[in-house]
Order: C-alpha cells, then structure tokens, then sequence
C-alpha cells in the first residue's frame, strides 16, 4: 500500500500588505521541507500530518511525503510558490498511490486562485479520479465546491484554539484506512450559510460555537465519520467566506444531509451571537487599569489583547496603536509580545545587551486595502536580551513544532519589555516567552498580539482579560473591511 502524505497551510488575509513568497513556507531555507526532513520535523507533533505519518505505519504502508508546506497567514500566495507546492503533491500523486492523506487549512487565496485548495484537488482528481483523498481543515476554512465535491472525507478541528489538530488528522485519516480496508462507504454532505462570523466571537470555549462543535462531537458519537462545523476567515474576501458544515457517514447519504442541514441551522439561528462589537482603546486601557487594582499581585497578569493585528489571522504585528496606548497610560510592569520590527532588532543587536537607545519602532508598512499609513513610534529603551527566536512548543497547541522568531530583542522601557522579533509568530505557547527569558506570570499586564490561539498555552496564567481594538488588517470592526467579492447579501454585512 502506498500513501501520499502531504502538508500545504495557508491562511490568506486578501487585505494583508505581507507577501507571501516560496520562501514563507520554506522554516529556515528557502524552500518547504520535503521527504525524510518533513517526515522528521513532524513525527510525533500535535499535527495532522503526524496523526496521518501514524496511521500509514500501524497500516503497514509505504510513505511518501513530497512537500510539508505550512506558513504564517499573510496576503495571497505568489503564483510561483503555489505551483512549487502543488507541483510536488501532484508528481508524486502521478507516480502511483492507494491514497492521499492532505494536511490543509482551508482559506488559501493565491494570485491566480480564490480557492487553493479546491485547485490543488482539481488537478489531483485529473491525475487520479477514483483514488480516496482526505483532508484535514482548520476550523477557519472557507468552503467552495471545489474542495467539498472532490474530496472523499473531510475533517474540521473542532477546537479554537487548535488543540485537536492531530485528532484531526485521526478522523479524516481513519476512513480511509476503513475505505481501502472495505469497512467503510463514506457519503460527504456540505453546506454554508451567508454570515461571517467575527473571529473574536469563534473561540470554541464560548457560545455559540461551543454547542456547535459540541454537537459535531455528538453526531460521531452517533455514527458520523466526521463532522466538522467550519466557522470561516472573514478577513478574506472572497465569494464563499464564511460559516460552512460538512458531515461524512458511512454509505448513508441522507443522514449526512440531514444531519449537515441542522448543523447549519443551528448556527444560522445563533448568528447574532456570532457579532463582535470593539470597545474604543481608551475605553478598554482604563478597565484594564481598574480590574488590576482588584487583583492581587499574585493573581496573574491582565492580559491585554492586541487584536486587529494578529499575525495568526495576517496582521503585519507592527503596528503600535495598543503599545502606543499602554505607553502613553504609563502603565507598568508590562510585557508586550511582540513587534515584528526586524530593522530595529538589527540596531539592538549592533548597541549590545545593555545599550541604552531610541528607536523608531514598529510602523513599517502601509495598509492600503484598508486606507492606513505607516506609523512608527519613538521608543526609547535598554537592550536587556538579544537571541537567535528559536523554540519548541510545549503544546497544546501545534505540541512539539518549532517556531522561528529570527533574530530577537527585547527592549526594556523601564515600564514595559517589548519583545521585537524578525519573524511573524503569534505567542500562543508559554516557549516563547522563555525563549526571551521573560515570566509573564509576574507581570502586572500582559499585551498580546492575538484574538484566540494565547488560551491554548497562556489563559491559565491570566487574571484578567481585556480586548484591545487597535489598528490593522485583522480588525473585527467589518466597517473597516472594504468587501468587494463576498457572496452579497450575507450577515452581519446586510440586514439579513
């Protein structure tokens, strides 16, 4: 038996100025690992590329692994870097499988494609029509037809934060080792409703999502192969952004669409409680100040959610409206993770640990898409720490994968450390602030540049929360959006 295990993972924020090149997807070189180093860098993580290497060794199959290609959300994916990655999947498709096992997101929009995905399983069925293909999904997927209709099973993490990705990569990769084995018939119904979720109001912890997801878990319980409730990326747009179903049942189509068509009328009906008002800055920096002056010193910090620019979602993680604030308030005993700035790291790194100098920090790039400039901020600081941005993650999110920083710095205020890094990471994992020798568990505030992921590894640690609506391109302030290709009308958009 021979298996194609493949990884191809992007997230397109289509208002992104960030590019998104071959090299984006390439860890440390230029290039996407291929064959025995991808195999190595995620056997035995929390991915679902790991669960799919597993379940091909307890079958006993050959595996081949042409390409792991994964980066952090940006804008569309160059047409170059599509067709390397595409390129590979399929040659090694064309030379022969029993299966294809797919490590995919679900909300890639390339130069060329609004659909990524669908276009890879376009050309693969072309290559082989009848050989069994599953896929595993982010929950953030924007489902077309041209993936639903050509995929034999599909998968969607049922977690946001993503803590059950390599479960994941589990469900769908079990049917098609039922499939080959003839111990299972899978029938895959899908749908979508016109609403785009705010990411902000996703987070499988809080309703609605949460009965969602709940309910997906159920309908296996009662027989579904998979059931996947996919809440979709609004920040791109595209025709079939938003909320999408899928559910597969072993050779018993009906039920699938039934059972696919309450999952989406479950979520049509909660669709108001999908909607994400942003609080003004100021607003939200003077709670903040009230709700640590209720809790004890040792009560954790109040973390302080920068989330219109998550790179996670394709933020540019520069700018410094919530710094700025948090500055301008003097508050104190404040970690920030982090700036992507790698031009100030580069003038750390030549002062030394220990320099003190001013910086134009952050502020490095236009937003056109959305109409903001550039705005750097003048900092001044005390270089406390220079490192190469290397860690693992203890999970249990993305558990065991390694995260590159570049080359990072952290510059001491006085009253805040900023960490300053080279490359985009969102700090989702309690890794990342030792590899910057910081404790945020001893800080008075914590600000993050995230929307959801920080729970996974850091929500215990917090005494409080506040989310901060600052600038960028992940903005959950749809008003600031300039929607041309979504399917119209759709909620909150029209008055649905």
């Amino acid at each position: 038996m021979r298996v194609v295990i493949a990884q191809m993972k992007h997230e397109t924020n289509t208002f992104s100025p960030v590019p998104t090149p071959l090299a984006r997807f390439g860890g440390d070189g230029e290039l996407p690992l291929e064959g025995g180093d991808a195999y190595q860098a995620y056997k035995g993580t929390g991915s679902a590329i790991a669960a799919f290497i597993e379940l091909a060794e307890e079958a006993g199959a050959e595996i081949v692994l042409p390409v792991a290609a994964n980066a952090w959300p940006s804008g569309p994916v160059e047409d170059n870097a599509f067709e390397y990655i595409v390129g590979r999947i399929c040659a090694a498709v064309a030379d022969g499988c029993d299966a294809v096992l797919l490590d995919l997101h679900g909300a890639m929009v390339t130069a060329s494609h609004e659909d990524g995905e669908g276009e890879l399983l376009r050309r693969l069925r072309a290559i082989a029509p009848r050989v069994p293909i599953g896929v595993a999904l982010d929950m953030h997927t924007n489902l077309f037809a041209g993936m639903a209709d050509r995929a034999t099973v599909i998968a969607g993490y049922q977690t946001y934060p993503h803590v059950d990705m390599f479960e994941t990569g589990l469900r769908a990769g079990r049917v098609v080792f039922a499939m080959l084995a003839g111990r299972a018939q899978p029938a895959l119904a899908w749908g979508n409703r016109p609403m785009l979720p705010h990411v902000m109001r996703q987070g499988s912890d809080d309703s609605p999502n949460r009965e969602l997801q709940a309910r997906c878990k159920e309908m296996e319980l009662q027989g579904a192969l998979c059931a996947s409730v996919f809440v979709g990326f609004p920040n791109a747009d595209v025709s079939q952004a938003g909320l999408s179903a899928v559910v597969v049942t072993d050779g018993d189509p009906e039920r699938a669409r039934r059972w696919c068509d309450e999952l989406l009328d479950m979520a049509w009906a909660a669709r108001e409680q999908f909607v994400y008002r942003p609080e003004p800055l100021a607003d939200s920096l003077a709670r903040a100040q009230v709700l640590r002056a209720g809790l004890r010193e040792g009560d954790g910090p109040v973390v302080l959610l920068d989330h219109s620019d998550n790179c996670a979602s394709g933020g540019t993680m520069d700018t410094m409206t919530v710094l700025g604030g948090i500055l301008d308030a003097g508050l104190d005993n404040v970690a920030a993770f982090a700036i992507c700035d790698p031009g100030a790291v580069q003038l750390m790194m030549h002062a030394g640990i220990g320099a003190e100098l001013r910086l134009s920090l952050g502020g490095k790039l236009d937003m056109p898409a959305i109409g903001l400039k550039r705005e750097p901020r003048s900092v001044k600081g005390r270089v406390r720490l220079i490192c190469d941005g290397r860690y693992r993650n203890r999970g249990p999110m993305a558990r065991g994968e390694v995260n590159h920083m570049g080359p990072t710095a952290v510059l001491d205020t006085g009253q805040v450390e900023i960490v300053v890094i080279s490359r985009h990471v969102e700090p989702h994992d309690l890794a990342a602030f030792q590899a910057v020798g910081i404790d945020p568990a001893s800080k008075r505030y914590l600000m993050l540049k995230s929307r959801v992921h920080w729970r996974a590894g850091l929500r215990s640690l917090a005494g409080a929360v506040v989310e901060c609506a600052g600038t960028g391109v992940c903005t959950s302030d749809y008003a600031a959006l300039p929607f041309r290709h979504v399917r119209r009308p759709i909620y909150p958009l029209d008055p649905l």
